[in-house]
């Protein structure tokens, strides 16, 4: 069995009281950044290659420490079904599903500028039948706009029902609205978590996501999602900059306050030395360690290997975002 069914099990058997934690790495970042999406070699200032990007999402799978790692298409047809990677390992290899036009991040693009609009460039069967992955994430990107709220809403209402056909899962990624309009909320986190709510209300058990992937908002937020309904799995994302502290601050205060998933990418890329990274979110996500000391044993490893970190410990340990 899947890391991620195990956990998965345990977590719906005992809702509030489970203290497994799903954890991710978000390998698709191809999906968005064009040539930039495999980031920059920290040691060289060099961009990375594709070939470089699928080197290190090897290296995260045979290490075993995450339960998911989320694919582009064309990455996971190389990984899950010609070199069969996933095969033996506890590790579910997951596609981005769709591709919102807020993601289209490329050199001068307009497209982020303006409000989201659904897209999906692989269509389930590619997905299930050339990549091999029965687990999709859906991304929505809310406007607060009736007009382009009700077409993501029906986008992603027929892709459940494709989805529900072709016998894929599906993890749901919920960001904030990516251009500030006149009915901008007050509260972003109550608004996305009404959102979530709304939006699953009328979803059958069979057509629900496996868990959410949300902005972590604070404390209330999370609390809030992680009480109303037991049968959702709550999720935050990694987010894509800070000192490592606000990385592992972040995992730490989210799963203190009902989060049961995180999905990191970029703060993984981008780290000195990924494996040693992901070693310390995983003893954070089980509660073997807390943030502060995570970040000195992450230096210390760093030590050990002879890479340099980026920055030194006492200003790696200052925390640059909000506390979570």
């Amino acid at each position: 069995m899947k890391s991620l069914d195990a956990k998965l099990r345990s977590i719906h058997a005992a809702p509030g009281t489970a203290r497994d934690f799903i954890l991710a790495d978000a390998k698709d970042a191809d999906m968005a950044f064009g040539l930039a999406a495999p980031g920059v070699d920290p040691a060289t200032g060099a961009l990375r290659s594709l070939a470089d990007y699928r080197d290190q999402t090897r290296e995260i799978v045979r290490q075993g420490l995450v339960d998911i790692v989320l694919m582009s298409v064309s990455t996971s047809e190389l990984l899950a079904v010609e070199e069969r990677l996933f095969e033996a390992s506890p590790v579910t290899p997951a596609v981005r599903a769709n591709d919102t036009s807020d993601i289209h991040l490329l050199t001068g693009a307009a497209a982020p500028l303006q409000p989201s609009r659904p897209f999906r460039t692989a269509s389930v069967e590619e997905i299930v039948r050339d990549a091999g992955a029965d687990l999709g994430l859906y991304s929505i990107t809310p406007a607060n706009d009736a007009a382009h709220d009700v077409a993501a809403l029906q986008a992603y209402r027929d892709f459940r029902a494709q989805a529900r056909d072709g016998r894929l899962r599906h993890v749901l990624e919920l960001f904030d609205p990516n251009v500030p309009g006149p009915h901008r909320s007050e509260d972003p986190g109550r608004f996305l978590n009404d959102f979530v709510a709304r939006t699953l209300a009328g979803v059958p058990r069979a057509g629900r996501p496996l868990f959410l992937k949300v902005p972590y908002h604070g404390p209330r937020a999370m609390e809030e999602l992680a009480a109303y309904d037991p049968d959702l799995v709550p999720g935050i994302m990694g987010g894509s900059s800070g000192t490592t502290f606000d990385a592992f601050m972040l995992l730490e205060g989210a799963r203190r306050h009902g989060a049961r998933a995180a999905l990191f990418g970029r703060r993984i890329k981008s780290s000195e030395h990924p494996l040693a990274f992901v070693t310390q979110l995983r003893a954070i996500a089980d509660g073997q360690t807390d943030a502060a000391t995570a970040c000195r044993a992450y230096h210390d490893e760093l030590a050990r290997l002879g890479v340099r970190p980026l920055r030194p410990l006492a200003d790696d340990l200052l925390a640059t975002q909000p506390r979570a």
